[in-house]
C-alpha cells in the first residue's frame, strides 16, 4: 500500500515537474498573465469598443500581443539566474490578488490606490479577506506559482545565455514594434479615448503605481516647510469672556446622497434633523480616497494644485492654528492622520479595550468620546479638537455600527458585496449613516453641555463618498476625472451655538440661505481660520464659507482695503 502511494506521489511530482529555458518560461508566464490575469481589462476594453466586428477583434488581439510582449520585456530585463523563480512567484501571487480586487470591486490600481494599499491599517486589510479571495488566489496564483517552483530552469553557459537573452530581447522589441506599427492609429485612438484603462493592465498597473509611490515617499526627502507663522487671533478669549471650542469631525466614506437631510428616502438623520444645523448640500471632495482627500482638505493647496508631495512637505491648518495660539488635538478611530497630526497632540483610540465599544479588534466611533470631557476640563485657551471617524468604511459596513442601529433590513453582512442584493448593500450602508447621525448628535450634545464655559461649534465633513453597486462599481478610489458623483459628493454640516454665532458675528440665517451654494474641501482650511477668528497671510476670505455672513470678517476686510496704499 505504501509503495503504491509512493508511486502515485512520484507520478504526481513528475506531472508537476517541467523543464524550460528562462526565455521560454518568461513567454509562458507573460501569456498566462495576459489571458487569465486580466479579466477586468478585457471586460472594460470590450465595453469601450462597444460592438462586435472583425476590426475590433483584431484590435483586441493586437492588445493581447502587445501586452504579452511588454510583460515579457519586463521579465527578460529582471529575470536573472537565482532571482528568476522568486520574482516570478511573487509576481504571480501579487497579480492574482490584483486581478481579484479589480474584478470584484471595479477598482483601478493607480498611484493613489497603491498608496491606500500600502498605508492601510492591517485590521482594515483583513476585512477584505474571504473564501472567494483565497479560492481565486489558489487557482490564479498559488497553482501557477507551484508549477514555476517545480520547473527546472535550463541555463546555458554564460556567453550562450547572454546571446540567447539578447536574441529574446530583440524578438520582444520586434513584436512590440511590429504590432504598434500595424495597429498604430487604432492603438493611439483607443489609448487617448480610454486612457484610464491602463490602470487595469495587470501587472504593469500596480508595478508602475509602486514605482510612482516609491518616488514620492521613499526617494524625495525634504523638510516640512512652515506655513502661517504670522497667524494670530484677532480677538482673544479674555476679550470675548469665553474660550472657543470647535470640534471638527472628519467623516469616512459618507456620501451626501444617502443623508435624509438632502432628501434621501431612508430616514438616516433623525437626530440631526432636530438640531439647528446648517447643511451644505452641494459639497464635493478633493479626492476619492482617504490618502488624498484628508491631506488635501487640511492643506491650503486646493484640489487643482494639490499633490501628495507638496502637502507632505508643508504644514497644514492644524499648524497654522497652533501658530495663532489655539490648542489643537487629534483623536483617531481610523487608520491614522496621514502625517497631519505629527506636530499636535494626538491619540489613537482605535485599539482601545472598551468592553462595550470595542470588539473584534476595532472600536465603534463612540470611542471618540472616551475621556473627552477630562481633556476639555483642562483647556486653558481656544481649542480645536479633530475627531477622525471609522464612519462608513467598507466593505464590512456591518461592523461599523452596534446592533441597535441595524434599522434598515435586510442588510448585507458580508464583505462580498456583489453577492448581496442591491437592497441589502444599500441598507447596510444606510445603517452606518444612521450611526454617524447618532455620533454627530452626541458631539452637539457634548458641546451644549460645555456651553457655559465655552463658545462651542461643530463642523463635519466627509473625506469622500462611496459606490454601492452603481454601474457595477463598489467602494471608492477611482481616478477623480472618471469617478462617479457618488464617490465625490460629500456631506458638510455645521452647528454653531447661539453664543458662538453672536460673539463671532455670524448670521446663521444667512448661512442657511447660502447652504445650497457649491463648496468643497478647498473651503475647509480658510473656513476654520475664519471661524476661529485667526488672521494670517494664508487666509483667503473668498474661500471662507462663514465670511459672507460674518460681520466681523467683513469689517476686517474693509479695514485692510482701506489701509492699502493707493497707486499714484
Amino acid at each position: 500500500m505504501f509503495q503504491t502511494l509512493s508511486k502515485h506521489g512520484q507520478t504526481l511530482r513528475s506531472l508537476l515537474s517541467f523543464e524550460a529555458s528562462i526565455n521560454t518560461a518568461g513567454w509562458h508566464v507573460s501569456l498566462f498573465l495576459v489571458l487569465l490575469g486580466n479579466f477586468a481589462f478585457w471586460q472594460a476594453a470590450s465595453d469601450a469598443l462597444g460592438y462586435f466586428s472583425l476590426h475590433n477583434i483584431a484590435l483586441i488581439a493586437a492588445l493581447a500581443v502587445l501586452m504579452t510582449a511588454l510583460i515579457n520585456l519586463l521579465i527578460t530585463i529582471i529575470g536573472f539566474k537565482y532571482i528568476f523563480k522568486p520574482l516570478i512567484i511573487i509576481l504571480l501571487l501579487c497579480s492574482a490578488v490584483a486581478s481579484y480586487f479589480m474584478q470584484r470591486y471595479g477598482v483601478m490600481l493607480d498611484i493613489t490606490m497603491m498608496q491606500n494599499v500600502i498605508e492601510t491599517d492591517p485590521r482594515e486589510a483583513t476585512e477584505l479577506f474571504s473564501a472567494a479571495l483565497f479560492a481565486h488566489l489558489l487557482i490564479f496564483g498559488a497553482i501557477p506559482a507551484l508549477i514555476i517552483a517545480r520547473t527546472r530552469i535550463l541555463y546555458k553557459p554564460w556567453p550562450r545565455e547572454l546571446l540567447a537573452r539578447a536574441i529574446n530581447l530583440a524578438l520582444t522589441l520586434c513584436v512590440i514594434g511590429a504590432t504598434s506599427f500595424a495597429f498604430y492609429k487604432d492603438l493611439v485612438s483607443f489609448g487617448r479615448n480610454h486612457n484610464e484603462l491602463r490602470h487595469l493592465i495587470n501587472p504593469l498597473n500596480y508595478l508602475h503605481a509602486i514605482k510612482g509611490y516609491g518616488k514620492q515617499h521613499w526617494v524625495q526627502k525634504r523638510p516640512v516647510s512652515p506655513l502661517g507663522e504670522d497667524a494670530h487671533l484677532l480677538t482673544t478669549w479674555p476679550q470675548r469672556g469665553k474660550k472657543n471650542l470647535v470640534i471638527l469631525i472628519v467623516g469616512e466614506t459618507a456620501r451626501a446622497s444617502n443623508f435624509s437631510l438632502n432628501g434621501y428616502t431612508h430616514n438616516t438623520n433623525p437626530n440631526l434633523a432636530r438640531q439647528d444645523i446648517i447643511n451644505f448640500s452641494n459639497a464635493w471632495s478633493c479626492g476619492t480616497a482617504t490618502a488624498v482627500s484628508v491631506p488635501c482638505m487640511f492643506s491650503n493647496l486646493g484640489r487643482e494644485h494639490y499633490t501628495d508631495d507638496a502637502a507632505r512637505h508643508q504644514e497644514n491648518i492644524l499648524d497654522v492654528l497652533q501658530h495663532a495660539g489655539v490648542q489643537v488635538a487629534w483623536r483617531d478611530n481610523n487608520s491614522g492622520c496621514k502625517g497631519l497630526c505629527a506636530r499636535v497632540d494626538s491619540r489613537d483610540l482605535s485599539h482601545e479595550k472598551h468592553p462595550q465599544l470595542c470588539a473584534n479588534g476595532e472600536c465603534y466611533d463612540d470611542i471618540l468620546f472616551d475621556r473627552l470631557q477630562q481633556y476639555v476640563d483642562h483647556l486653558q485657551t481656544d481649542s480645536v479638537i479633530v475627531l477622525h471617524q471609522k464612519g462608513s468604511h467598507g466593505p464590512t459596513y456591518h461592523l461599523r455600527y452596534p446592533q441597535e442601529f441595524a434599522v434598515f433590513k435586510p442588510a448585507c453582512n458580508s464583505n462580498q458585496l456583489d453577492e448581496c442584493s442591491r437592497e441589502e448593500v444599500v441598507n447596510v450602508y444606510d445603517n452606518t449613516i444612521l450611526y454617524t447621525d447618532h455620533v454627530l448628535n452626541g458631539v452637539i450634545e457634548f458641546l451644549q453641555q460645555n456651553s457655559q464655559q465655552f463658545n462651542t461649534a461643530m463642523l463635519y465633513m466627509s473625506d469622500h463618498g462611496e459606490s454601492l453597486g452603481e454601474e457595477g462599481l463598489y467602494l471608492h478610489g477611482l481616478p477623480y476625472f472618471m469617478a462617479p458623483d457618488e464617490q465625490k459628493h460629500i456631506p458638510f454640516i455645521v452647528w454653531l451655538s447661539d453664543q458662538y454665532a453672536a460673539d463671532a458675528g455670524i448670521d446663521k440665517t444667512c448661512l442657511k440661505a447660502n447652504s445650497h451654494e457649491f463648496y468643497s474641501h478647498d473651503n475647509l482650511f480658510h473656513s476654520m481660520l475664519g471661524l476661529m477668528d485667526v488672521d494670517s497671510a494664508t487666509y483667503n476670505p473668498g474661500l471662507d464659507v462663514f465670511a459672507p455672513c460674518n460681520r466681523n470678517t467683513l469689517k476686517h476686510i474693509a479695514h485692510i482695503a482701506h489701509d492699502q496704499p493707493t497707486a499714484n
